[in-house]
C-alpha cells in the first residue's frame, strides 16, 4: 500500500529543511476558513476541551475531504465518493460538507453558521458546477453525520475512583472528574478498536524506574523548582494549548507552501482523524491503569512502598492538574499524532517552523523538525509537574502508531 504524499514533495522537502516559518498574512481558501469557523465554533463559542472538540474536527474535515476527494478524485475516500464531475465546484462542497457537519455538533450556532455558509456560497458564481458541489456536500456530510450517530460521544462512562497507593482520585484545583471520560469508549475513526494501541502502563511502585520518574516530576516540576530552567519553564506554559497550536501550524504551512484546497482538505482530515483517534487511544489507556497523578503520588509517597521516594505533603505542580488519569498524556498523543500526519503529508520529518500560541505572555517557539516538537511536549509535561515522564512517552507512542495505522489503511493514492 502506498502512503499518501503532497504532490511536488520532494521539491518541497528540500526547500522545508531549511527555511524557517516566517509570520505571512493567511490566504485562506474555502477548507482553511472552514477550518477557522470550525474550531470558533466548537472551542472558542462552545467551550468544547480538546478531548471533545477533536473528535468534532475529525467529522467536520473527514466530511470535507471526501466531499473535496470526490471531484479531485487523486486518492481514495475516507467514508463515501458521492457521484460527482471534474467541474463540479469544491469551494461549494467544502463550505456545503463543514456547514452541515457542525449544524448536527452544535444546532444552536445556527444563525452563526447560517451566515458563513451564505457567504462562502455567494463567492462561487451561481451554476452547475455550484449545483454539483453542493450536493456532493451533502452526500458527504450525511455519510459522516449518519457513520457517527450512536458512536458512544456523550456517554455515562466516568473514570472510578480510587484510594490505594497508585490509584487514581480527583485532584487540586477542582476535585473533578473528567465529565468527558466517554471518550475513552468512543467509537475509532481509524483504529478498530480504542484498546488498539493500548500502553503497558505505569512502572510498578516499588521500582527504581518509578523512583526515578517521581523524582525527576517533584524536582523539575514544582510550582517552586529551582532546578527547572527558564526556557524548560516556558515550553510548559506554551504547550498547554497543545492541539489548538498544531491546528494554527497546519493553517501556517498551508499559507507557506501555497497549497491547493484539495491538499488542504486531506491535510486536515488526516490530521485531526489521527489526533481524535491518538486521544480516544490515550482515553481508553487512562481508563485502564488509572494511575495517580504526580501530586497525590508525591504528598502520600510514604504510602508506596518505595524507600527511595521522599512525601512531600505540600507540593503543588507548574501548572494545574487537569480532571483524569495520568497514563497515558493526552497532549503528547494528540501531537504526536497529529505532527507524524504532517509529516506523512509532506513526505519528511524535516520541516522547520516556528509555533505560536494565543497565550499573551507566550513566546514563539522554533522548532528543525514536527518530531523535535513532540519531543519538547513529552518533556514538558514533566516540566509541568502533571505527568511522569512514561506517561508522556506512552502518550507519544500511541499517537505514533495510530498514524502508522492510518498511514497504512487511509489516504492511500488511486491508481493510475
Amino acid at each position: 500500500m502506498r502512503p499518501s504524499r503532497m504532490r511536488g514533495a520532494g521539491l518541497l522537502a528540500a526547500v522545508a529543511a531549511t527555511v524557517a516559518l516566517a509570520a505571512a498574512p493567511a490566504r485562506a481558501d474555502t477548507v482553511t476558513e472552514w477550518n477557522v469557523h470550525a474550531t470558533n465554533a466548537l472551542i472558542t463559542t462552545a467551550r468544547q476541551p480538546p478531548t471533545v472538540s477533536t473528535i468534532h474536527l475529525g467529522m467536520v474535515h473527514g466530511a470535507v475531504y471526501d466531499a473535496v476527494n470526490a471531484i479531485d478524485r487523486e486518492y481514495q475516500p475516507y467514508l463515501v465518493r458521492p457521484p460527482a464531475r471534474s467541474w463540479y465546484s469544491k469551494d461549494a462542497a467544502a463550505a456545503t460538507a463543514a456547514y452541515r457537519v457542525l449544524l448536527s455538533i452544535v444546532p444552536a450556532q445556527k444563525a452563526t453558521l447560517d451566515a458563513h455558509y451564505a457567504a462562502s456560497l455567494a463567492a462561487i458564481p451561481d451554476g452547475l458546477a455550484k449545483q454539483g458541489g453542493i450536493a456532493v456536500g451533502e452526500a458527504a456530510a450525511w455519510s459522516m453525520i449518519a457513520a457517527r450517530t450512536g458512536d458512544g460521544r456523550f456517554g455515562p462512562y466516568r473514570f472510578p475512583v480510587g484510594s490505594a497507593p497508585g490509584e487514581w482520585r480527583p485532584v487540586l484545583p477542582e476535585f473533578v472528574n473528567d465529565p468527558n471520560a466517554w471518550v475513552a469508549q468512543v467509537e475509532p475513526f481509524l483504529m478498530k478498536s480504542p484498546s488498539q494501541f493500548r500502553s503497558r502502563g505505569p512502572y510498578d511502585l516499588d521500582s527504581r524506574r518509578y523512583a526515578r520518574e517521581f523524582e525527576e516530576v517533584k524536582q523539575l516540576g514544582s510550582d517552586t523548582s529551582t532546578a527547572r530552567s527558564a526556557d524548560q519553564t516556558e515550553a510548559a506554559r506554551f504547550w498547554s494549548e497543545g492541539p489548538i497550536i498544531m491546528t494554527r501550524l497546519a493553517r501556517d504551512l498551508s499559507v507557506r507552501f501555497r497549497l491547493s484546497i484539495a491538499d488542504n482538505a486531506r491535510m486536515f482530515a488526516m490530521q485531526y482523524l489521527t489526533g481524535a483517534d491518538s486521544l480516544i487511544g490515550v482515553w481508553d489507556d487512562k481508563a485502564r491503569w488509572l494511575f495517580w497523578r504526580p501530586i497525590t503520588a508525591i504528598r502520600e509517597a510514604d504510602r508506596d512502598g518505595n524507600p527511595e521516594t521522599e512525601p512531600d505533603p505540600g507540593w503543588l505542580p507548574f501548572i494545574s492538574n487537569p480532571p483524569y488519569p495520568d497514563h497515558s498524556s493526552g497532549l503528547s498523543g494528540v501531537v504526536s499524532g497529529m505532527a507524524e500526519s504532517l509529516e506523512d503529508f509532506f513526505g519528511t520529518d524535516h520541516v522547520a517552523f516556528v509555533a505560536t500560541s494565543l497565550a499573551p505572555s507566550a513566546k514563539p517557539r522554533s522548532f528543525g523538525s514536527f518530531s523535535q516538537a513532540t519531543q519538547e511536549v513529552v518533556d514538558a509535561r514533566v516540566w509541568s509537574g502533571i505527568h511522569f515522564r512514561k506517561a508522556d512517552e506512552d502518550g507519544a507512542r500511541i499517537g505514533k502508531q495510530v498514524a502508522r495505522w492510518r498511514d497504512r489503511h487511509y489516504f492511500e493514492e488511486e491508481d493510475d
